[in-house]
């Protein structure tokens, strides 16, 4: 079974990222929604150092997110927000396409806002679940589809450097069909990558009802349970998740289980009692594999949060 990591600030330290090897870990994940991998050399590096072999990149694709913020901004429940020109920038495409009424969820859901006003640059919101929006945090609006390319033009710049890089794998987010996967492995080709793994990231219901249509083109699924959480109300998530879970083993399909798996381990040196349950039982339902994202990246506690994630994954093998 693998164990990935997300190689953020909190973690891109030479003694951290051996102590996370030490502990279990056997691969590791850098997001490239928050930079491209020339920027990034230095990680490289280390993670070559510290003997890290499998190394997966997260590609934009046709995911939405806001855009770069000179600093993070405070939104207030019951305010007006603006998205896109003089405002929060933001994709054109979702200015172009949302109307009022529609909702959309920030930062993984952890804020809500709702369109009142759209202009033909913007999008005058209300803000219905308040909090701090940071950089590059994910929007999803709910129902509505925006048109999006499968890769972004800085994800085929990624491609075609990230066998030289060292990557193993690359994860394409919200994944809608077929198309999305034949993209990307034409684009693997095109770059003399074709042996880089494809881990395809089922984020949204149009995933879900693709997948028995792409099950058999990728090398792993992913449940990546934030933004799915997203697409449905999230007292359903738990059933879709084993029902992906079950059809990837029907299909003989290896999956990945992703998305705050021990979220509180950002802020607490010990995890819930939740949370470890949940390890235990996305591994007892066949996972492949099993990944820490902002725990490891961000959170407090990187070197201990890994930890738990092999321990009690490991119980469950046992």
């Amino acid at each position: 079974m693998d164990f990935y990591g997300t190689i953020g600030p909190a973690c891109a330290q030479p003694a951290i990222l051996q102590h996370m090897v030490e502990a279990g870990m056997t691969g590791i994940r850098m997001n490239l929604s928050h930079g491209p991998l020339a920027a990034h050399t230095d990680w490289l590096a280390m993670i070559r150092a510290a003997g890290i072999r499998q190394l997966l990149i997260d590609l934009q694709g046709p995911e939405l997110r806001i855009g770069t913020l000179a600093e993070p901004v405070a939104l207030v429940e019951g305010s007006s927000v603006r998205l896109g020109a003089d405002g929060v920038p933001c994709p054109a495409a979702l200015v172009q396409a949302a109307a009022p009424g529609q909702q959309l969820l920030l930062d993984d859901g952890k804020l809500l806002v709702q369109v009142t006003q759209a202009l033909p640059e913007a999008l005058v919101c209300t803000v219905v679940r308040g909090g701090t929006l940071q950089s590059r945090k994910s929007i999803a609006a709910l129902g509505l589809a925006v048109p999006s390319p499968t890769l972004t033009e800085e994800d085929l710049q990624n491609l075609k450097i990230a066998k030289q890089c060292g990557v193993t794998g690359v994860m394409l987010p919200f994944v809608r069909g077929k198309a999305d996967i034949l993209a990307l492995r034409h684009a693997l080709e095109e770059a003399g990558a074709a042996d880089i793994r494809i881990f395809a990231k089922i984020e949204n219901m149009t995933g879900v009802r693709a997948l028995p249509e792409f099950i058999h083109l990728v090398d792993e699924v992913v449940i990546a349970r934030g933004d799915l959480g997203n697409a449905m109300p999230l007292w359903e998530l738990p059933r879709c998740q084993k029902q992906l879970s079950a059809a990837c083993r029907a299909a003989g399909v290896p999956f990945m289980v992703v998305t705050q798996m021990l979220d509180s381990m950002c802020t607490r040196a010990v995890p819930t009692r939740a949370e470890v349950s949940d390890i235990y039982n996305a591994v007892l339902d066949g996972a492949a594999s099993v990944m820490l994202t902002g725990e490891t990246a961000a959170g407090q506690y990187p070197m201990q949060a890994m930890e738990y994630l092999v321990r009690t994954a490991q119980t469950a093998l046992a």
